[in-house]
């Protein structure tokens, strides 16, 4: 379950990535989890009609273990963190925050967090920090996923539900803020990986979307890279 701290909404977790070669928790030295911390990132940008938007990602960490299937093919993650975002100018109203994470098979990430890695077009994302060639990417995929040599899904970690208008329920992967300040944070949100055979990685990236009278824009973050195994 995730708090946003800020407007008190609770929110479902769903997905989400990790781990690399670090620190070690011990449950037997066969089926060691490994715990990474990561470093978060931030960034500011300044859009078209001069409103600034600042986000953080603080507290963002990655806990591995094997699978209960005990096979290379078999990844099982936890990961944490915390995205925050701060608007300043006089059309700053809210946005909305949307945190997840990308998957990737035999895939090159890069090696560093940073602001201006930005979603590739509909077919594709650049991976690198400083963008790149964008590969086939799914996306909102939730749960377990499998992959293969060359693929990677972005998988969403927010699942917030709502009554719609008929009083059934919808579905959103971001949660909305209204003024100048928003946050969500996760805790132990999972995700199973399956299929790779080769190196996998994982890195975190979270979407703030600002609407004003005059610009509709979408600001990233990168994570930093991180290895599954």
């Amino acid at each position: 379950m995730i708090i946003n701290r800020k407007n008190g909404v609770r929110l479902a977790a769903v997905g989400a990535a990790a781990a690399a070669t670090m620190g070690f928790f011990s449950v037997g030295a066969a089926n060691a989890d490994t715990f990474i911390p990561l470093p978060g990132g931030s960034i500011t940008q300044t859009l078209a009609d001069g409103t600034v938007v600042t986000v953080n990602l603080t507290d963002e960490s990655a806990n591995i273990s094997p699978s209960m299937g005990s096979t290379p093919l078999h990844r099982n993650v936890w990961v944490n963190g915390k995205a925050s975002v701060h608007l300043d100018g006089a059309g700053a109203t809210g946005a909305d925050i949307q945190p997840g994470y990308v998957l990737a098979c035999q895939v090159d990430f890069g090696a560093e967090a940073g602001a201006d890695a930005a979603a590739g077009g509909d077919d594709g994302i650049a991976l690198g920090a400083l963008g790149g060639t964008p590969i086939p990417l799914s996306g909102g995929g939730s749960g377990g996923v499998t992959l293969g040599p060359g693929e990677a899904v972005s998988v969403d970690i927010l699942d917030l539900e709502a009554a719609d208008a008929y009083g059934g329920e919808s579905h959103s992967a971001y949660n909305s803020f209204e003024g100048t300040d928003g946050s969500v944070t996760w805790a132990d949100s999972t995700l199973g990986v399956s299929g790779c055979a080769g190196y996998a990685q994982a890195r975190s990236y979270v979407n703030v979307t600002v609407e004003t009278d005059n610009v509709s824009s979408t600001v990233t973050l990168w994570g930093q890279p991180f290895s599954l195994g």
